[in-house]
């Protein structure tokens, strides 16, 4: 059975959008605010969906 995560790390921002890892840190504080979690909590795929604008199934195609 084929596993798929439901959180999103750093490294995926930098690969979906082409920016700098750094980058993808910055924005997934800024999604940690908008959502209001603690600085521990994950991000999830819905999250940044929502946030970004970018369908689920397009990200899952860089996963």
């Amino acid at each position: 059975m084929l596993k798929k995560r439901c959180v999103i790390y750093p490294k995926d921002v930098q690969i979906i959008t082409g920016r700098s890892e750094r980058y993808g840190q910055a924005l997934l504080n800024k999604i940690r605010v908008y959502f209001k979690k603690e600085p521990h909590q994950l991000v999830t795929i819905n999250e940044f969906s929502s946030f970004s604008g970018i369908p689920r199934k397009d990200i899952e195609g860089y996963m």
